[in-house]
């Protein structure tokens, strides 16, 4: 089935509803859209200042103009419609929209920080607008402020225990704050600086239930013991406390209450204990979750494996 272009009345009708403050989606089911068609017709044409007759005027004179046509699906335009999609779900829960801009493109930045001038530069409003913005950002506690050693520029930059540090009593819409924070992880790649941040968002939205709030997964040091699993995981070795200090980064303290959820929670490593002796720390399987048939199977798995 072929679509056609947008018409006059359908961008008059985004216009429209733009100035009466409806969402993306709820504009793009009255012309008949997918969500995503309206997001990158308001990305490429002024975002809050958008004018249906201006951008008709530039679609007809890109149209004329296009001698050499770039993939319309290059992965900087999928890119640019993902923070606009990710800004739009953040204000459907109820942050306000130009925040909810402003916190996409922190979130999604290639670099840890950025000033004040690149969200204006990037997101083409006033100053005054980002200013705002980034206000109630730090306010509610998702935006953090950084000054630059030897001068006077302040850069903002989303932390990693953000969404920790910032339990709203409102969790409506975080299933779908989730869902879109898997798909960014996808597309920016899950080891980038942008995914990072993202996978702290889905993680925390996804696990965020009535529950979270009465207990104590909100406790920073519970992400902290997940992170020695994750660690020695990864290493397949026992590692002594001064290896995992020095490989994290922490202070003896910080590991040590990490340490300390690990003994009282031991459920933070299933399926797997944290096995701690004089020569340091490992991972064990939990004899619990396998059978005795099943251990004999992976036994003689092992065996095999090793004659090889």
């Amino acid at each position: 089935m072929v679509v056609s272009r947008l018409s006059l009345e359908d961008r008059q009708t985004i216009a429209a509803g733009l100035a009466e403050g409806r969402s993306y989606a709820q504009i793009a089911r009255q012309i008949g859209r997918p969500t995503s068609t309206v997001s990158r017709e308001v990305a490429r044409n002024g975002h809050r200042d958008y004018d249906a007759a201006d951008a008709q005027q530039t679609k007809r004179r890109r149209t004329c103009k296009r001698v050499t046509v770039a993939p319309a699906n290059s992965a900087e335009d999928v890119q640019h419609a993902f923070i606009t999609e990710l800004a739009s779900t953040l204000t459907a829960t109820g942050m306000p929209r130009m925040a909810s801009r402003v916190f996409a493109s922190l979130a999604t930045s290639t670099t840890d920080t950025m000033t004040a001038a690149d969200l204006v530069r990037g997101l083409g409003v006033s100053p005054a607008s980002v200013s705002k913005a980034i206000g109630y950002l730090e306010g509610i506690e998702l935006v953090e402020r950084h000054v630059e050693p030897g001068s006077r520029k302040e850069r903002y930059g989303v932390g990693d225990d953000v969404w920790t540090r910032a339990v709203r009593t409102d969790s409506s819409g975080h299933a779908s704050v989730a869902d879109v924070a898997d798909r960014g992880i996808a597309l920016f790649g899950d080891e980038s600086p942008a995914g990072i941040r993202l996978a702290h968002m889905g993680r925390f939205f996804a696990s965020l239930t009535e529950q979270l709030r009465g207990s104590n997964l909100a406790d920073p040091t519970v992400d902290d013991a997940m992170t020695i699993v994750a660690a020695l995981g990864h290493t397949r070795h026992r590692m002594t406390r001064a290896q995992l200090a020095t490989t994290l980064e922490w202070s003896t303290r910080r590991l040590d209450d990490a340490l300390q959820q690990l003994r009282q929670h031991p459920v933070f490593a299933d399926p797997f204990t944290v096995h701690e002796n004089n020569a340091g720390y490992c991972l064990q399987a939990r004899p619990d979750r396998l059978s005795a048939q099943q251990h004999a199977a992976l036994q003689k798995l092992t065996a095999s494996t090793d004659d090889q």
